[in-house]
């Protein structure tokens, strides 16, 4: 999964520099611009910064203000507060799952398409119902994972940091 993303991120972002780059180029260097070139770059666009948020979801790194975690004093108290934060996490971005859903719907029922070279622009706005139904499932996943190490109960060492790596690492050796 992971080299799935690593090299489809990649894509998107050299494809969005290049069309950005060429732009540049066409526009200010040869006073002509390429129509519809913003319509192709904002597909790719928008796909890397959802698959970005996907991506980190995935690996449990996105931004968090964890001003909670300075006051607990043990690693169980702090899988505690992560299994309410991903549960709050799941109630959430199921909600957001279901308006994204909806106007997914919409824009297949619509067929829009763009002003320039007539694309539909479902193929752009799905990305944000695939994103976060993706989003959703990995949280589900580092709740049930947070879930079953609390259940297991694994001794910590004084000396390790209670972060979603060590969480994962106990969880999959414990599965060993």
């Amino acid at each position: 999964m992971e080299r799935v993303f690593k090299y489809t991120l990649t894509a998107l972002i050299s494809l969005v520099a290049v069309s950005q780059f060429i732009q540049v180029i066409t526009r200010y260097v040869f006073q002509t611009p390429v129509m519809g070139l913003e319509e192709m770059a904002l597909i790719p666009t928008i796909w890397l910064y959802i698959l970005g948020s996907v991506n980190a979801s995935r690996e449990d790194t996105q931004i968090r203000a964890n001003v909670l975690e300075i006051f607990l004093s043990t690693d169980k108290a702090k899988l505690v507060l992560h299994l309410i934060s991903d549960l709050i996490s799941i109630v959430i971005s199921s909600w957001l799952t279901w308006w994204a859903w909806r106007y997914f719907a919409y824009s297949m029922r619509v067929w829009k398409e763009t002003s320039t070279l007539y694309l539909p622009t479902f193929v752009y706005e799905s990305a944000l119902f695939i994103g976060l139904a993706l989003m959703t499932l990995f949280t589900i996943n580092h709740l049930y994972r947070n879930f079953m190490t609390l259940i297991k109960n694994h001794p910590k060492q004084d000396n390790d940091v209670l972060t979603s790596e060590t969480l994962t690492s106990t969880a999959t050796k414990k599965g060993q």
